[in-house]
């Protein structure tokens, strides 16, 4: 495949301007209501967060581009593009159901349902690349911990 620099640069651009609109409903609450939360012992220092996400997001934008990069071999490209959307968004909302509206228990129930399209998308990217469904794994498993550790919250709260 030819290297394409542009489409690179917006397949990272979406999946980071995601972030970062999460980001600012996050910002609404880090500093206030969520350090008057009780939380578990693992919960990680905030400033991890962050870089976490910054590095997922250029993970996932990496690995779109990988797959845009074959585009013409996806059978159901609609279906695919559709999916991984729909996880954009998910995660876009998990931000502003947890840190802006406040609400815990929804946000434990969305973030489980991220995690299911977290997955379909991996399996659904690994299928077109491999090295794209691969690079999935980190945020699995960082959604699968924010899952636990989302439970956690709404439990001691």
């Amino acid at each position: 495949m030819k290297f394409n620099f542009p489409a690179l640069l917006i397949n990272l651009a979406i999946p980071v301007g995601i972030g970062a609109i999460g980001g600012f409903f996050t910002a609404h609450s880090v500093d206030t209501w969520y350090t008057t939360l009780s939380k578990p012992s693992f919960n990680p220092p905030n400033w991890i967060f962050g870089p976490v996400w910054t590095v997922l997001y250029i993970l996932t934008g990496i690995s779109a581009y990988r797959v845009w990069q074959k585009r013409a071999q996806i059978t159901h490209l609609p279906r695919t593009i559709a999916i991984y959307f729909i996880q954009l968004i998910l995660n876009l909302m998990w931000s502003f159901i947890f840190f802006y509206a406040r609400q815990t228990g929804i946000a434990l129930i969305e973030i489980i349902l991220l995690l299911a399209i977290v997955i379909i998308n991996a399996r659904v990217f690994y299928q077109t690349d491999r090295t794209a469904g691969l690079l999935f794994i980190p945020y699995i498993l960082w959604v699968s911990f924010a899952a636990v550790l989302t439970y956690s919250i709404y439990s001691l709260n």
